[in-house]
Formats: structure tokens, C-alpha cells, sequence
């Protein structure tokens, strides 16, 4: 049996061996024709690979050109993917942004799978403790605040995880004095926010529960707020140390919630509270647009004590601007703008350089006194100068533009000045010395890469996304411990503390990750981002009486203005 198995192995190999067909003539013409017939189907077949490809380009330049014809007649661009500035201009898929915003992904990842194993339910985690902490009356915040950032990054078992918390666990009777502030940005931002992503009308109904809870807070004689409330007996108060009022900062900074929730609702009573805020302001509204951090709730006059665009004082501009947006930039809305453009005046006038490297950088004032200290909070405002360049004329955009940019290097330099490459809390700035680090610590901030994401939109200069990219790695590097992120207790030794912000998830990472990704994802054209970076859809106003009618816009098909996981997986194609 061996022996057949053999010879039978021989006969099988020898078509292999040139003489087999060089004996037979007939066997040599077989051989010339199959390799013939085979070289043609290879060359056809590559032929049409090449043909597939060049219809492909083509058909991508099609795109491109029907892109720029849409917006020259106004109409909102398509999204096909492409990763390019918003500007229009052709681009193509760009791998190392795509590498980086896998990386930032990951990175999400690992906080939020820190904070549902140690701390689930609870407001924020304790890394090294590994346990939650409850710094916000026990509203799950670090768990909404990251429902939008779960849903932009395509996480759909995380973010359906979370949204069932919401809707079987999220209780707001608490005997608990909240932050008329922080409840509205975080919970009331993040739930509208995963409502306009997904259509839920869970997360509305949420919203709308946990804001009627915060209304009592606008009962006082001028409609300015007190800043703190109890959400279980609903009795609101200021906090002592401010001798009984408000903080700009705090009363200021719910426009864009409250408007959000009056246009979703039909309800114009939360619209009615904010904007009272403003047309009060208004009455007093100095010529250089700068507020003292103090408001009395009962008379709604400020004294000329501190004025800052840092702590207290900063997300009142921004809504200034961000309230105009949100309005379509309509004729109503103007006073919004209106306001915002004399408190930039004011701004400049805070306005100083360094020496001898010529750092800009903005100063606070205390009555008639500047002070030249500069918080990493007040790197918002290069991304805000810059978000509002565009409503001036052609010569005054160009230059406050100017001005965002270098903000921006200042603040960039805030984190390349430190042996981290991560910012401290604030800088001071002495004649004869460029900068040096005030208070030590970083808490993670998104403040500098907050910025840096508005002028990579708005400016098309990839040098925002390296520079956002070099302060992702120091994070990675100096933040990142197994259990989740902390902060930094100095930010030259780099001896850490032992707590992973809400807001590192829903604005560091983030605008990190939009940073990486097609503008097309989260379009500033289409929607407007609150203090803490959650997208609110822009719709169109139905005013009457500077009031939401019942008839409002938001009344569209559901499936018209909810962003699905398959669109945010097409942009990012």
C-alpha cells in the first residue's frame, strides 16, 4: 500500500515538470492558453479596480464642489466624512487624527469604567480612595454630565447603562442646598443635551423636574437669583461669605438651559426667569461692560469691587454671546450681542503684555486697581473672542481674532511653562517676569483646550490640534493612575490629589476628542455648547413678548433633529 500511495503521488507532480509538456505539443498550446486567458482576467480586473477608484474621486469631488454651492445659497452643508476646517476646503481622511481620537476615546474609556466600578450613582470618584463622593448632593453628576460625551463618541452600552440610571434612579428630593449654578450647567445641561442627541423624551421630562425645582431661586424683588436653594423644601439663599449676594458668574449662566428647556417644553416660564436676569442687568449695564462679581439680589445694583473674567465673574460673558447664537442672531436677540460686544471693549481694556516675551494675557481689577494675575478659567475667552469674531466688521474681526490667538499661546504657555507641561490654577505676572505659577494645583480644567478647539473650527491652523494633543499627553502621563484621572496638587512636583472632576469627562475629553474629529461632528453652525461643553441644538426662535409661544420649533419630527450613532459613525468615516 505504501508503494501505490508513491507511485500514485509521482504521477500527480509531474504536470508540474517542463518536460510533461514539452513531449506532447498539445499539452505545451493547453498551458500557453490557460496562462494567456488567466493574464487577461488579472489585467481585467485591475482595470476595473482602477476605474472604481477614479469614480470614487471623482464622485468625492462632486461632493465637494455641490458642499461649497450649498453654502453659498445659505443652505446647511452635508456631512460626507470629510475631515477639513469650516472653511469648505477639500481635505482628506487624515489618519493621525483618526489614531488620536482613538486614543482620547480610550481614554474616556477608562474614566468612565473608574467610575462605574468604584463609584456608580454617585457624583463624583476619589481614584486612589476608590470610592464616590457626593459633592453635588448625590444627582449622579459625573454620570450626566457624561451622557452627551458617551453619545458622541459612538459608546452605546455605556450611554444606554447610564440612561437607565436616569430614568429609574435619578431622585431630585434631596435635603441638599444645590448650586442654582452647577445643578443648571451639569444636570439640567446634560439631560437637555442627551434629549436633543436622542430623541429620549426621558431625559426632557428629567430636565424639566429638576428645573422646576431650581425656579424658587428667582423670587426676589429684581428677578437676580439667590445662587443657592434646597431641593427638597425648595428654600433659596446666597452664600454667607458673599454678604448676602449674588455672584455674577452664578446668576448669569442659565440662559442658554432655561431658553433650551422653554423651547423643547412650550413652557415659557423657565425663558421668562433668565431673560429677566438680563433685562434687569441692562438697567445698570456699564459703558465698558464689566460687572462686579457682586449683585444684590433686592436692589440689582453691583458694587465696583472685583471684576474678572477668571472665577465668578467668567461664564456671563460667555452666555452674552452664546444667548445670541443660540437665537439665531435674530433681531431679537440682538441686546444679547449688543451687550457682549461693550463688555469685549471692557475686555481689552484689561488687556497687557509681558516682558520680555510679550505674553498677553488679561488682568483683573479691583476698583481702580489692576491686578496682574490671570486664571486658567479665563482661557475660555480666546475660544469666545473667537466664536465671536465673525458677527464685527471685516477689520475689527481681524483683530480680535489677533487678540484670541494670542490668548491663546499665553495659555498654552501656562501648561509648557511647568516641569507637568500641565497648568496651575492661575498665573502671575511680575515686571521683568514673563509668568510664573500663582496657585499650584490642576484639576483637570478643559478651559486652554476649550480654545483651542473654537480656533481650530474657525481658523483651519493644525497647530491647535498639536498643541491640544501635547496637553492630552501630559494628562496620559501625569493624571492617569489605574483606577481613573486626578489632579495634580502642584503642578511642578506633580504630587496628585485624589479626585477625577465631572467635568474632566464632559469638557476635557470631550473637546479633546472634536479637536480630532471632522467639523462636521457637532457643527457650530448647528449647535451651541454650554459652559459645560454640552451641545444644545440651535432652533428657531417663535417670540412673542420675548417669550416662547406653545407653537414652538421644537415641535418638528423627532427624527429631523436627534443626532443617531449611525450619522456620528458616517461623519467620522
Amino acid at each position: 500500500m505504501a508503494r501505490s500511495r508513491s507511485s500514485s503521488s509521482c504521477r500527480c507532480w509531474q504536470c508540474l515538470h517542463p518536460s510533461y509538456f514539452l513531449k506532447r505539443s498539445e499539452r505545451l498550446w493547453l498551458a500557453i492558453t490557460v496562462f494567456v486567458l488567466g493574464s487577461f482576467v488579472v489585467w481585467d480586473r485591475q482595470s476595473l479596480l482602477r476605474e472604481h477608484e477614479a469614480n470614487i474621486s471623482k464622485l468625492n469631488d462632486e461632493l465637494i464642489n455641490l458642499q461649497g454651492k450649498l453654502q453659498k445659497l445659505g443652505v446647511q452643508s452635508l456631512s460626507f466624512g470629510q475631515d477639513s476646517p469650516n472653511d469648505g476646503s477639500k481635505s482628506t481622511y487624515d489618519p493621525v487624527d483618526s489614531e488620536r481620537r482613538e486614543k482620547v476615546k480610550e481614554a474616556m474609556l477608562h474614566a468612565w469604567n473608574s467610575y462605574e466600578k468604584y463609584a456608580w450613582g454617585e457624583d463624583e470618584l476619589k481614584p486612589q480612595s476608590m470610592h464616590g463622593i457626593d459633592s453635588f448632593g448625590g444627582l449622579g453628576a459625573t454620570l450626566v454630565d457624561s451622557l452627551d460625551t458617551l453619545y458622541i463618541m459612538g459608546l452605546t452600552e455605556q450611554f444606554q447603562k447610564a440612561r437607565d440610571w436616569v430614568a429609574n434612579f435619578l431622585d431630585f428630593n434631596k435635603n441638599y442646598g444645590a448650586s442654582v449654578f452647577e445643578t443648571t450647567i451639569r444636570i439640567v445641561g446634560g439631560l437637555l443635551s442627551a434629549y436633543d442627541m436622542s430623541g429620549d423624551s426621558m431625559f426632557l421630562d428629567k430636565a424639566r423636574d429638576i428645573a422646576d425645582k431650581l425656579l424658587p431661586a428667582w423670587s426676589t424683588p429684581t428677578g437676580i437669583p439667590y445662587n443657592r436653594i434646597n431641593l427638597a423644601h425648595g428654600n433659596p439663599h446666597n452664600f454667607g461669605w458673599a454678604g448676602g449676594n449674588s455672584i455674577l458668574a452664578d446668576s448669569g449662566t442659565e440662559q442658554l438651559e432655561f431658553i433650551a428647556l422653554s423651547q423643547r417644553t412650550g413652557n415659557p416660564k423657565y425663558q421668562q426667569k433668565v431673560e429677566g436676569v438680563i433685562s434687569q442687568l441692562q438697567k445698570t449695564f456699564p459703558h465698558d461692560g464689566l460687572l462686579s462679581i457682586y449683585i444684590n439680589p433686592h436692589s440689582g445694583t453691583s458694587s465696583r469691587a472685583l471684576v474678572t473674567f477668571g472665577a465668578m465673574g467668567d461664564s456671563f460673558y460667555e452666555y452674552l454671546l452664546k444667548a445670541w447664537i443660540q437665537g439665531n442672531r435674530t433681531e431679537s436677540v440682538k441686546h444679547y450681542r449688543e451687550m457682549w460686544e461693550t463688555s469685549m471693549k471692557g475686555l481689552q481694556s484689561l488687556i497687557r503684555k509681558s516682558t520680555p516675551s510679550s505674553f498677553t494675557y488679561i488682568c483683573e481689577r479691583n476698583g481702580d486697581r489692576l491686578s496682574h494675575k490671570m486664571d486658567e478659567l479665563a482661557c475660555f475667552v480666546p475660544g469666545m473672542l473667537a466664536l465671536g469674531s465673525s458677527g464685527f466688521a471685516p477689520e475689527d474681526a481681524k483683530r480680535i481674532l489677533s487678540l484670541a490667538e494670542e490668548l491663546a499661546w499665553t495659555c498654552y504657555n501656562f501648561y509648557e511653562a511647568t516641569s507637568t507641561k500641565l497648568a496651575g490654577e492661575n498665573y502671575l505676572f511680575v515686571d521683568g517676569q514673563d509668568m510664573h505659577v500663582g496657585t499650584s494645583w490642576n484639576i483637570l480644567r478643559p478651559e486652554t483646550v476649550e480654545s483651542l478647539f473654537y480656533l481650530w473650527r474657525l481658523t483651519g491652523n493644525k497647530t491647535y490640534k498639536e498643541w491640544g494633543w501635547n496637553i492630552f499627553q501630559a494628562f496620559e502621563k501625569n493624571s492617569r493612575i489605574e483606577s481613573g484621572y486626578v489632579g495634580l496638587k502642584d503642578v511642578n512636583s506633580g504630587v496628585k490629589d485624589d479626585m477625577m472632576q465631572s467635568f474632566f469627562l464632559a469638557e476635557t475629553l470631550k473637546y479633546l476628542y472634536l479637536l480630532f474629529s471632522p467639523p462636521s461632528l457637532i457643527s457650530l453652525d448647528e449647535w451651541v455648547f454650554n459652559t459645560e461643553a454640552h451641545p444644545l441644538k440651535i432652533v428657531t426662535r417663535n417670540d412673542k413678548g420675548g417669550t416662547i409661544t406653545s407653537s414652538n420649533a421644537w415641535s418638528q419630527p423627532r427624527n429631523s433633529r436627534k443626532l443617531s450613532w449611525k450619522e456620528t459613525y458616517r461623519i467620522l468615516s
